[in-house]
């Protein structure tokens, strides 16, 4: 008898663990609820950029000016089943080594699960959260855009943002991005938020974003399952054509979550940066896209995207991109009406892909610590950020006493809480 009371003790006792630890769950579940609404309710915000060389200048009349100057320079709550879903789905990309036609029939079959294409609810917001979001309180608009899994951004893409805050502590930064236009994505934004610094991730409503410029017709037939994707993941490609898009509808800066900040960009305006220079004529060889600053309704930017809606090639790396806009601008860059500067490698590009490995070593001698000091010295005063070519770098450690660790603690502005040395250092 006593043992069968003990059963029943113990049957109890389960039946109201459970019920506590559901209870415990759903407060939860709600509270974060509550917290998420109230928090962007309530967040308000409340340097001079270096003179740069300018490369080349293009003015109205047509004119190529050579300088000799010295220095250089709301969200909406997605449901968790979708953002579950998405974070379970590998990355679309077409098979290897198909024929044209067999990766347009994946493509097609696959369709249904490129989200970034949808236009539903909460894409069609899209246009009324901008402007909600770029009020007059913004001291500079600054675009980035995600179409990765929310899950892969990370510290890298986190200090862009701190950098750019540092920088611009006014100024107000939208990510165009669905995955990071959710739950997982607002908690990972929020350390700023608190912070009373102006980010937002939106839903972007492509159809809308291309609609009445040269890639509407493009877009239409890729949306349609009509052209080739091209071996290259079709993020890559679009995220080239967003940028473009979104600068020629509303203008401001955009920057790849790979760039860290170090000066001011509010004394620039419709530029764009040489990537390479020829040694001897110091003329451009290449430019590249991963910062531009333009106004609204610029004309280069209409012939960019003009030139990748008449040229879109999926199956070569960096032609819809860096290979792009200097081709566009080999062409224009003599012709009357266009407003543009080029930049020169040290404003964005200070240091190139094959040699970027550089920034993350820490000293290994005096001679080597000397050029430390020099170089944080130059891009101290000459360059207004780095471009860490993340494809060559995301894997590299950050060593103690590098130019990289250097560069953290001096542009970041939650340092302490999200570099700890567990997470990006290493001694090694």
């Amino acid at each position: 008898m006593s043992r069968m009371d003990s059963r029943l003790l113990s049957l109890a006792k389960f039946h109201i663990f459970c019920t506590l630890s559901l209870a415990a769950i759903i407060f939860i579940f709600y509270a974060d609820s509550i917290i998420y609404n109230d928090s962007e309710k309530s967040v308000e915000l409340n340097d001079k950029a270096p003179s740069p060389v300018l490369l080349q200048t293009h003015s109205s009349a047509g004119h190529l000016i050579k300088s000799d100057i010295n220095r250089i320079a709301l969200r909406s709550m997605q449901e968790e089943t979708l953002e579950v879903g998405r974070e379970i789905t590998s990355p679309l990309v077409p098979p290897f080594n198909a024929t044209e036609e067999e990766r347009i029939a994946w493509f097609r079959s696959k369709l249904p699960e490129f989200e970034i294409f949808k236009s539903d609810k909460f894409a069609r917001q899209f246009h009324g959260r901008v402007l909600e979001f770029f009020n007059n309180k913004c001291e500079g608009q600054f675009f980035m855009t995600w179409i990765s899994p929310v899950r892969s951004f990370g510290s890298r893409e986190f200090l862009s943002m701190e950098s750019l805050f540092r920088a611009h502590p006014h100024g107000c930064l939208m990510i165009l991005s669905r995955t990071m236009d959710s739950r997982r994505g607002y908690r990972i934004l929020k350390p700023l938020q608190d912070r009373g610094f102006k980010v937002h991730a939106v839903t972007p409503d492509l159809s809308f974003l291309f609609k009445n410029t040269p890639a509407e017709a493009w877009f239409a037939e890729m949306k349609g399952g009509k052209k080739d994707p091209g071996e290259i993941p079709l993020a890559q490609n679009l995220s080239n054509l967003m940028r473009l898009a979104i600068l020629y509808k509303y203008g401001g800066v955009y920057l790849d979550t790979d760039f860290v900040v170090l000066n001011s960009f509010l004394g620039l305006r419709n530029s764009i940066g040489a990537q390479s220079v020829d040694v001897a004529s110091k003329n451009w060889t290449r430019l590249n896209n991963a910062v531009l600053v333009f106004d609204m309704n610029h004309p280069l930017l209409y012939k960019f995207m003009e030139e990748f809606a008449l040229t879109f090639d999926g199956n070569k790396w960096g032609h819809n991109g860096p290979y792009l806009v200097s081709r566009v601008v080999q062409r224009v860059q003599n012709r009357p009406g266009y407003n543009f500067t080029i930049l020169p490698p040290i404003a964005f590009y200070p240091v190139d892909w094959n040699r970027i490995g550089g920034l993350f070593k820490k000293p290994g001698s005096q001679a080597h610590s000397r050029w430390v000091k020099a170089k944080l010295l130059q891009l101290s005063g000459e360059t207004y950020g780095v471009h860490l070519w993340n494809k060559q770098s995301s894997r590299v450690a950050i060593e103690e006493g590098s130019i990289m660790q250097r560069l953290i603690s001096d542009h970041c502005v939650i340092c302490s809480d999200i570099y700890s040395s567990e997470r990006i250092f290493s001694n090694e």
